[in-house]
C-alpha cells in the first residue's frame, strides 16, 4: 500500500511552520505557560488567512486535520481567545520577517502580502514607505 501524498495544505503548513522556527523565538516570554509555542499561532493564523476562515471554525476543522496537527506538533487545541491573544502580542517585525523569507523562498507563495498585512491595518504601501525613511 502505498503512502498518502501531501496536500498542498500541508506543504503550506509545514512550509510556515518552518518559516516561524526560523523568525522567533520559541515562546513569548520566558514566564510563558509554555503549552503552545509562538510557531503553532504563527501557523494557525496563517492557515486561518488561507482558508478565509474565524478562529472557532478553523479549530473545529482542526479536530478532523491530524497530520496538519502532528506536523505542528500540536497535542492539543487552543481556544479561539488564546489564538486571538496569540496574534495581538506578536510584532509587526514578526511578519516582516516571515513575509520577506516567503518572497524570497523558491516556493510559490500562497498568501499575498497585502492579505496578511491587512489582518494587522497595515497596508504593503506604508510598509514599504516606513522601510525607505
Amino acid at each position: 500500500m502505498q503512502a498518502v501524498p501531501k496536500s498542498r495544505l500541508l506543504r503550506f503548513v509545514e512550509h510556515v511552520y518552518h518559516l516561524a522556527r526560523r523568525a522567533v523565538a520559541r515562546y513569548s516570554s520566558k514566564f510563558s505557560k509554555r503549552r503552545y509555542t509562538l510557531h503553532q499561532h504563527i501557523v494557525l493564523l496563517c492557515l486561518k488567512v488561507r482558508k478565509n476562515t474565524a478562529y472557532r471554525t478553523l479549530l473545529d476543522e482542526l479536530i478532523e486535520m491530524t497530520r496538519i496537527r502532528n506536523a505542528i506538533d500540536l497535542e492539543e487545541l487552543p481556544s479561539s481567545s488564546t489564538s486571538c491573544k496569540a496574534f495581538n502580542r506578536l510584532d509587526m517585525a514578526v511578519w516582516r520577517v516571515l513575509l520577506t523569507s516567503q518572497s524570497h523562498s523558491s516556493r510559490p507563495t500562497v498568501s499575498s502580502e497585502s492579505t496578511l498585512l491587512g489582518l494587522t491595518g497595515v497596508t504593503p504601501r506604508s510598509t514599504i514607505q516606513s522601510e525607505r525613511s
